[in-house]
């Protein structure tokens, strides 16, 4: 649930990614914090190694860099190399915005972005403040920092005594993919077994990592109202579908908080002075 995806500086209209961060803020967090569940915050943050060993799948989801010729077609599109005077197109290789419902919309005045790793340029916060977007969704830059309500509560809960909150990279789709990831590891370290998912985009982040989560033995269990998606309905509904009927379980951030309440964890973490 990064700048990326949700900020308005990145031309993301108010929607589902939003809904799901009130319900999150509103119930899904303080319920953590009062079960004691800990929270692990599990987004895309690339180094240069990633971007050279990325497969060509995952690259054209976030757009190519083409050159365009004197007639204004676009050349170049083959492979996933920098180029001098090149310009962004989308994963069908248009330079022209397309917009609609796509997860992965091109972003204010039909901006497309170059890819993975590409310079997101300057960028004008809500706020009206003026940033470097980073390079896309590299670690530590502005563009794959968390969205602003989703950062405060991660700076507070990073400063909790006992099981403090945690920021982990990943650099798939699915933070749980191959033999073993950083999410994996941290989880066996701790012996964490039940995970609860939360995030955005359902049919894709989220859906990937609650997959192969599920194929290693973990328990999963789906908070509906605490992921969206811009993809179609069908997409959300598919997810939703298997992951109550197959892959584990489907709740609500609103009826976890209740849960809590209603066993009796009234111990909420106290923050570190």
């Amino acid at each position: 649930m990064q700048n990326f995806f949700l900020s308005e500086a990145f031309g993301r209209a108010k929607g589902a990614g939003h809904r799901a961060t009130d319900a999150l803020m509103d119930y899904g967090i303080p319920a953590a914090r009062k079960a004691g569940i800990q929270v692990i915050w599990l987004n895309w943050g690339l180094n240069d190694a990633d971007i050279k060993n990325m497969p060509p799948a995952v690259k054209r989801a976030f757009g190519f860099e083409a050159v365009v010729d004197d007639e204004g077609h676009t050349t170049g599109v083959d492979d996933f190399s920098e180029k001098e005077h090149g310009m962004g197109v989308d994963m069908d290789g248009s330079s022209e915005h397309q917009g609609g419902d796509k997860m992965l919309e091109n972003g204010k005045d039909g901006r497309i972005y170059k890819g993975l790793g590409a310079s997101c340029g300057r960028l004008t916060t809500p706020e009206g403040e003026t940033v470097d977007g980073g390079r896309l969704l590299m670690a530590d830059s502005w563009n794959a920092a968390l969205y602003p309500p989703l950062d405060a509560a991660y700076e507070e809960g990073a400063k909790l005594d006992s099981r403090p909150d945690v920021w982990i990279h990943k650099n798939r789709m699915s933070g749980m993919w191959g033999a073993t990831s950083p999410c994996q590891e941290f989880l066996d370290e701790k012996g964490i077994r039940t995970l609860l998912f939360t995030g955005v985009n359902t049919d894709q982040c989220v859906g990937g990592t609650f997959t192969d989560a599920f194929s290693k033995g973990y328990d999963c269990v789906l908070l509906q109202d605490g992921c969206g998606t811009t993809s179609p309905q069908f997409a959300t509904d598919c997810i939703v579908f298997n992951a109550a009927r197959t892959w584990g379980f489907v709740t609500t951030c609103e009826a976890l908080a209740k849960g809590a309440e209603e066993m009796g964890w009234h111990g909420k973490m106290e923050k570190a002075s």
